[in-house]
């Protein structure tokens, strides 16, 4: 799905488009699970689905320093345990838990307004 936006966002990664095995940041398609800031993207990062997260994974993301964290668990929605998700939590960011389709939509926003937000996005299977 290609994402239409309006804001100015020179300068930052913006999700331009997401589709079954794909995310499209700033004009590059990524085929695996990657990290994504407005200035940084990680896309080596090991867990290729929500069953694989540990708690080691995001700590990847706790290095970025974000306010907020997207968690996009891919075509479905899927809930990690308080013990995956400690590293978000003892550290007091915010986070949401979304489908990658959602993440992605709320990322963009997010990032336009000037937010600190970092979405780990794994990618959307059928």
């Amino acid at each position: 799905m290609k994402i239409d936006f309006v804001l100015n966002t020179d300068g930052i990664n913006i999700v331009d488009a997401y589709s079954q095995g794909a995310i499209v940041v700033s004009k590059v398609p990524y085929h695996s699970s990657l990290i994504l800031s407005a200035t940084d993207i990680i896309d080596d990062w090991p867990p290729q689905t929500c069953t694989e997260l540990t708690a080691q994974h995001l700590q990847q993301v706790i290095i970025l320093d974000p306010e907020i964290v997207l968690l996009g668990t891919g075509s479905k929605i899927v809930f990690p345990g308080d013990d995956i998700l400690q590293p978000i939590t003892s550290n007091r960011i915010g986070y949401e838990i979304m489908d990658t389709g959602a993440a992605c939509r709320s990322y963009n926003f997010l990032v336009a307004e000037g937010r600190r937000v970092v979405a780990a996005l794994f990618m959307i299977v059928q």
